[in-house]
């Protein structure tokens, strides 16, 4: 069968469904991509880390 350009398959989601082959389709780019996490937030090492720590720790005795 042909294409009948129902543009289910440019969305950009990890699965679609395919009229024309009338079954559901993982998406190969959209599933491959890999999602980096980041750490945000104070750690020791970092500077101002102590000033920052004992403001939280006032604030949580109060």
């Amino acid at each position: 069968m042909e294409c009948i350009k129902c543009e289910n398959c440019k969305t950009g989601s990890a699965a679609y469904f395919c009229p024309m082959k009338n079954d559901f389709v993982l998406n190969e780019e959209a599933t491959s991509q890999v999602i980096e996490k980041s750490r945000t937030g104070w750690k020791k090492g970092q500077p101002n880390y102590e000033v920052h720590r004992r403001k939280s720790r006032k604030e949580v005795e109060v």
